[in-house]
């Protein structure tokens, strides 16, 4: 079993297990420069993604944001599976854009001047959801996107949790049926290997949640979510750049 892609499945589960988002967000660009294919990656990380928002979705689900999560329905599920059926054929980098733009984000928490530009670009949430679609589809980064939205509406901490939760396990379910429908001869991963990667990931998340999130009051979680933006955003920039 590939010790780099357990260390990658464990640090990442810990941040999903925190802002319900990031084993794909962090884990994709990782297991793909250590030469991993993004077929594999996706089969790897997808059922953990999945695992994760579900043990969160069952301890907040009666606080999900339901209007914002049915947007994430009609306008973002769509674009997912249209472009992730593409980008199996075609690969595409788009890391150096959403990372300045997960900067910016995270820069509205220390200027008034970024907030309101900020706050201007958030009106257009259609437009805004049916990106984030195809972002996802073509990168697996739609999360940033996702995540970047939560951060902006500025919910309580358990609600930013569980509604990017439901919407990223929407996301991941979505991308899995499509590789199961297209892309199935592609998949490499054996059966039972990805069960331990989910067994581990659990145990990572019931940790965290009781020693870490639990912990974490709603002024300080709102100033981690920002720094979680910023840190994806060097990420992917350093990504691209490379």
């Amino acid at each position: 079993m590939p010790v780099d892609i357990m260390l990658t499945i464990v640090g990442t589960s810990m941040i999903q297990s925190i802002f319900g988002a990031g084993v794909l967000l962090f884990g994709t660009p990782l297991l793909l420069l250590m030469g991993h294919s993004f077929v594999d990656v996706l089969v790897v990380l997808l059922p953990i993604s999945i695992t994760i928002n579900l043990l969160q979705i069952s301890k907040h689900h009666a606080r999900i944001d339901f209007p914002f999560y049915r947007r994430v329905l009609s306008l973002t599920l769509p674009p997912i599976a249209l472009f992730l059926f593409l980008v199996t054929h075609v690969r595409i980098n788009i890391g150096f854009l959403i990372g300045g733009f997960l900067l910016f984000i995270a820069a509205k928490e220390f200027s008034p001047a970024v907030a309101r530009i900020v706050d201007n670009l958030m009106k257009y949430e259609k437009a805004y959801f049916i990106t984030m679609g195809v972002v996802h589809g073509l990168s697996n980064l739609g999360g940033s996107l996702l995540t970047a939205l939560a951060h902006h509406k500025g919910y309580e901490k358990d609600v930013t949790r569980v509604t990017v939760a439901a919407s990223y396990a929407t996301f991941a379910l979505v991308q899995i049926a499509t590789l199961w429908l297209f892309s199935r001869e592609q998949i490499e991963v054996p059966y039972a290997e990805n069960g331990i990667y989910v067994v581990v990931a659990t145990l990572v998340f019931l940790l965290t949640d009781e020693v870490i999130f639990l912990n974490i009051d709603q002024a300080k979680y709102r100033r981690l979510f920002g720094m979680f933006l910023a840190v994806a955003g060097m990420m992917l920039i350093g990504r691209a750049m490379a």
